[in-house]
């Protein structure tokens, strides 16, 4: 409902218009009627109308007086000019001051009620342009902090123009004045398989972003946000002097990773970039002090990395050593878990010695691994049983945060490699004994066959193939042969009328007393008894 103050100095004029005007109708509320100018302001500064409708001609201050008056305290609101003298010299003036409209006496009411649906047809749009208009600075104001963050997650990954920099800045608030400033890089030491989901470790992010918001939230200079790309916190901070803001830097970084590790119980390691003259540059601060987050693999987590510090590694031992490949190959081959354990930590120690840049060190791992892969193709081993199906193992390191991570990644593997061995052996074994079975049972009646013939034919040497047989069959290889041998000659006894000697030799006998005195400590009967017995019992 929009207030309407209504000015003439002929009370009767007022009467009528009150009573004639649907004015709740119209969407409108005669809020006071006044009968001069001096008056009406008086009331216009109580009620603070939408609308004025006045006459021209009165007393004390008429209605072009009044007109000024109001225009020049309240600009937006409306005046409607009332007038019984059809004088071009008294529109010209009301236009001029931006009367809304100018109605002649007599006036009806149809044509103040066509006045007033127009009036309030304006009155709604600008009413309703007011709201979206607050509308949009509300959802401006609750979006700050989020175009604030994506515009420093701008500069920290790209270059900017100086102008639209200068701009920004202002924009959103930010003192960074410099002249120097330099970056740091703030991530959470959480292993790549430690069982957190992404809602969790995202809520893990954003209390860190809060620790890190809380310690440098009165540092002068300074800005902290999250990083989009990276998945990092980040922050920036400037200062006077490129020492004094490099110190300033490595005692805000470890104030934070104590604070995350008293507050969260969890670790934070904290890279410090390269400092820089010009906040046009800050994306090379922010890159380094990523890239020295990257130092993590050799130093652990929990640490406050430098990039300056790191960069003056030479690369010493660079020259890789293939001894404890050697040694872990050993293992896997004819070792056991534990040894392949002792392997893996002393190639991961002697890794974390050397003094390597990241790109030596992943390509110091990546041998590593290439020499397990090797080694398992060669004892027919599959890859995706070791290390998982789907997984390239040789870039399945650039997961992983720390060498301890990595270590325990490899030992894991390389016990599963040890199993598959053991297996792919173990499988080979019962092949290998398999086929000495069928060589024993098809030869049985060859008197020459002994236990070196058939370890040879098997691909075995005669002390395994004689450990492995007695392990596998319950027998010595002699036991098994004289008893396959004595079953044998136990069927032809019970179905044939061959003679005895005839039996021995299809047995492996060529000498049928010989035969003879083994086929009665066997049975406890002889050859004769034998036959002679089961054809009873057939009978």
């Amino acid at each position: 409902m929009y207030k309407l103050v209504l000015v003439d100095d002929e009370a009767v004029v007022r009467e009528g218009i009150r009573e004639k005007i649907k004015w709740e109708a119209l969407g409108f509320e005669c809020a006071a009627d006044c009968e001069n100018g001096v008056a009406a302001l008086e009331a216009i500064d109580r009620l603070q109308p939408d609308v004025v409708l006045t006459d021209i001609n009165m007393p004390f201050m008429d209605g072009l007086e009044l007109t000024k008056a109001v225009k020049s305290k309240y600009p937006d609101m409306k005046m409607i000019i009332l007038t019984g003298y059809d004088d071009f010299d008294y529109a010209q003036r009301a236009v001029k001051l931006q009367v809304n409209d100018f109605i002649l006496k007599p006036i009806t009411a149809a044509e103040l009620t066509a006045v007033l649906e127009k009036l309030k047809e304006e009155l709604d749009g600008q009413q309703k342009e007011k709201e979206d208009l607050e509308r949009l600075r509300r959802q401006l104001r609750e979006s700050m902090p989020a175009l604030k963050e994506r515009f420093l997650d701008r500069i920290a990954m790209m270059p900017i123009g100086e102008r639209e920099l200068a701009e920004r800045l202002v924009f959103f608030g930010l003192e960074l004045a410099g002249p120097f400033f330099i970056a740091l890089a703030i991530d959470l030491d959480l292993p790549e398989r430690s069982g957190l989901t992404a809602a969790d470790r995202e809520l893990l992010r954003f209390a860190v972003y809060n620790v890190a918001q809380e310690l440098l939230h009165e540092e002068k200079g300074a800005a902290v946000f999250r990083s989009s790309r990276e998945e990092k916190v980040l922050a920036i901070l400037s200062g006077n002097g490129t020492e004094s803001l490099n110190d300033r830097s490595q005692e805000l970084a470890d104030a934070i990773r104590t604070s995350a590790e008293q507050f969260l119980k969890r670790t934070v390691s904290v890279g410090i970039g390269t400092s820089s003259g010009d906040l046009r540059c800050i994306h090379e601060s922010c890159h380094s002090a990523i890239s020295a987050l990257e130092y993590r693999l050799l130093l652990g987590g929990n640490q406050v990395i430098s990039i300056s510090d790191m960069e003056i590694r030479s690369g010493r031992g660079a020259d890789y050593s293939q001894e404890f490949d050697r040694k872990l190959i050993a293992g896997i081959k004819t070792g056991t878990p534990d040894e392949v354990d002792i392997a893996v930590e002393a190639a991961i120690s002697q890794h974390r010695t050397a003094m390597l840049t990241i790109e030596q060190s992943y390509i110091r791992l990546q041998r590593t691994i290439i020499a397990v892969i090797q080694a398992l193709e060669e004892l027919g081993c599959e890859e995706a049983e070791v290390f998982g199906k789907g997984v390239n193992p040789v870039t399945a390191i650039y997961s992983f945060r720390t060498l301890e991570e990595i270590s325990e990644w490899l030992k894991t593997a390389c016990r599963r490699a040890v199993d598959s061995v053991a297996e792919a052996r173990d499988g080979q074994w019962r092949k290998q004994l398999k086929d000495a079975l069928a060589i024993i049972h098809e030869r049985y009646g060859d008197a020459d066959l002994s236990v070196k013939a058939v370890s040879k034919q098997a691909l075995m040497s005669v002390s395994y193939f004689s450990a492995a047989f007695k392990a596998h069959t319950g027998k010595t290889f002699v036991e098994y042969l004289t008893a396959l041998r004595m079953d044998k000659a136990k069927e032809l006894l019970k179905f044939t009328a061959l003679k005895t000697y005839e039996i021995a030799a299809r047995s492996g006998y060529p000498d049928a007393q010989y035969f003879s005195v083994l086929f009665k400590k066997h049975t406890g009967d002889s050859p004769t008894e034998y036959r002679q017995k089961t054809a009873a019992e057939r009978a």
